[in-house]
């Protein structure tokens, strides 16, 4: 069997082999797939053969521009790398005609270029000076869309496994303990552990059977940056693991992967095959002493078992519940051993870390968290998908820069951040750094890192509403403030939006609220009210209407909407009676029309369909 370092070597060789002809990747994660990116390549490859042109296809993950996919990047020897959006069949095959064979670009759909070292097209933007990526500073999605994530050649010419040969060659694990400290890296999945904390407790357990899991359970309504690591890079999160597990002294690990993502999981499992063949997992790895094989297990999607205990119980084959604590996992985790689980995310940066030294993470980031944060941008913004910020950014810089905005220049109401489980801030603290603790003040928290932005047309009770159902849903009902507290408060919010709101229910919303934070046994139950709790600390007006007015100011709610004809501006056309569903409209030919109330089932079709202005809602404020 071959060395490391020869395995490298060929696989760099091979890497220049490639790009000595033309090459062409097209994102293939599931986003990429969703759009059409498998046609997209279909065609590519099929009008390639049909020009008998010599060209290298690569499939590869998302790059994080999911607002413009399929992505499709051509790369000419001797020529930048040019990245295209939105290609659909009709633009691959002209790609192929005029790019490939032609050597001129398809000029509509060019987002950028990367011209490295070569020199750049004229009036053609650089990627890394686009807005979308001028901000970010990619960490942990560094290789996402620029490797072919099914061939560890790929991630071995990128410096993958490096980290790993430096630490067995001459790190104590200690001192890869004492490097994840002195980088200030933050669990990225949830309350935001130090790292290099959580490690050293594992590896000050009893000598013994240890396990490394990964909780790639990703559950947040709106959140996809574990799956995006999982399906462009697989190998970054194997060998963060293995380099927890060499730092702890554990010889086996899981990944704990919703069955939801089938992509990322037959990924991980050509990774795992192929790091055991060339001999990067199993027995005495690289010549060394450490020992370490890793399993996948497949979950059925409670989203109770991205909590860690309830995680635990899964893979050991029971009902996914959490318990009390302590012990904590790295005293008594899985089947009773000692256990460290962390995120996808945390593990797709140890690499990084170890091979670049703590140094060069933290300059970065804040004081007390070093490093990046990858975050989901959702809801109404004009560029959706995945950006990797430093640490300390504005949530301005993040949804206006990045994002690029609200959508149709409408007006920034709030983002909901860190999924159900985190809390909505308003427009007032825009400028607020994200970092964990300034984000906990506002009551809201980092979380796995979705961020859902809302205008004006969004409903900051109903928005409460959604996320309460989320999680009571998803509670697993083994204790009682949980179960019974959310149900509890869910049905408050059901008659608010009803219009059935009465006065003290915004006061019993609060008690409810603190009570289960303050009670619940797990951070599923303890998080569960913060989207109430900060939509009553930010948008207790919108309550307030919805109870003592009936109004909904977003025209969200419908049951609180209502459509009104206006006699002075009804021409009596009859279109809005024509396409009534329901027969609530009457009137003559020529003469006022009016609308049924009890009939009426506030659909606005007839408002959508008059030409004269004359149907308004009511109930909006």
């Amino acid at each position: 069997m071959r060395s490391l370092a020869e395995e490298r070597k060929k696989a760099i060789e091979l890497k220049q082999q490639m790009e000595s002809k033309p090459l062409v990747r097209v994102g293939l994660g599931t986003c990429g797939i969703a759009a059409g990116g498998d046609k997209v390549w279909a065609v590519l490859d099929q009008e390639s053969r049909n020009r008998e042109l010599d060209v290298n296809m690569v499939s590869t993950g998302c790059i994080g521009m999911c607002f413009a996919e399929p992505l499709v990047e051509v790369c000419l020897p001797g020529q930048p790398r040019i990245i295209y959006g939105n290609v659909t069949p009709e633009v691959a095959a002209a790609i192929v005609r005029l790019h490939l064979q032609g050597g001129s670009l398809v000029r509509n759909n060019v987002i950028a270029q990367d011209p490295g070292d070569l020199t750049p097209f004229p009036e053609i933007p650089l990627l890394n000076e686009t807005p979308f990526y001028a901000k970010q500073k990619r960490n942990a999605l560094r290789r996402c869309g620029l490797i072919n994530p099914d061939r560890i050649e790929d991630y071995l010419a990128a410096d993958g496994y490096q980290a790993l040969e430096k630490a067995l060659a001459g790190m104590t694990p200690l001192d890869v303990i004492n490097e994840i400290k002195a980088s200030n890296l933050r669990g990225r999945g949830g309350g935001g552990f130090p790292t290099g904390r959580k490690w050293e407790a594992a590896y000050n357990a009893p000598a013994g059977k240890k396990y490394v899991i990964c909780n790639a359970d990703e559950g947040d309504p709106g959140a996809f940056m574990d799956r995006s690591v999982m399906e462009g890079d697989p190998h970054t999160m194997i060998e963060g693991m293995m380099l927890c597990a060499y730092a702890i002294g554990a010889d086996e690990g899981y990944i704990y992967v919703r069955a939801e993502y089938p992509l990322a999981i037959k990924r991980l499992k050509k990774a795992i095959n192929d790091a055991q063949k060339m001999g990067l997992l199993g027995d005495n790895i690289l010549g060394s002493d450490f020992s370490f094989r890793l399993n996948i297990a497949q979950g059925a999607g409670a989203f109770v078992c991205g909590e860690e205990t309830a995680l635990l119980a899964s893979i050991e084959g029971r009902r996914g519940m959490p318990r009390p604590r302590p012990p904590y996992p790295a005293q008594s985790g899985l089947w009773g051993k000692p256990t460290n689980i962390n995120n996808v995310e945390t593990y797709a940066n140890i690499s990084g870390i170890i091979a670049n030294g703590a140094s060069a993470f933290t300059a970065l980031g804040t004081e007390s968290s070093g490093g990046t944060k990858v975050f989901a941008l959702t809801g109404r913004v004009n560029r959706t998908g995945l950006a990797e910020v430093p640490i300390g950014i504005s949530l301005r810089e993040i949804v206006f820069d990045v994002a690029g905005g609200v959508q149709n220049d409408r007006q920034f109401k709030a983002v909901q951040i860190g999924g159900p489980s985190g809390g909505c801030i308003p427009a007032e603290h825009l400028d607020t750094p994200v970092d964990y603790s300034t984000l906990l003040s506002l009551g809201a928290m980092m979380g796995s890192g979705g961020l859902v932005v809302m205008d004006e047309r969004t409903c900051m009770v109903d928005v409460a509403r959604y996320f309460l159902t989320f999680t009571q849903e998803e509670s697993c009902g083994k204790c009682a403030p949980c179960r019974e507290g959310t149900k509890r408060m869910l049905e408050i919010l059901e008659r608010i939006c009803a219009g059935e709101g009465r006065p003290g229910d915004i006061e019993l919303l609060q008690e409810l609220g603190e009570v289960i934070k303050n009670t619940s046994l797990c951070g599923l139950g303890q998080s569960a009210p913060n989207p109430v709790l900060a939509t009553l600390k930010y948008f207790r007006h919108e309550y307030e209407e919805h109870i003592e007015y009936k109004q909904c100011r977003a025209g969200a709610c419908t049951a609180l909407l209502g459509f009104a004809i206006d006699s002075d501006r009804c021409k009596g056309c009859t279109l809005c009676q024509q396409v009534c569903p329901t027969g609530a409209i009457s009137g003559e030919k020529k003469k006022a029309h009016y609308i049924d109330e009890e009939k009426c089932i506030k659909c606005g079709a007839c408002s959508a369909q008059c030409k004269f202005q004359a149907i308004h809602r009511v109930g909006a404020a």
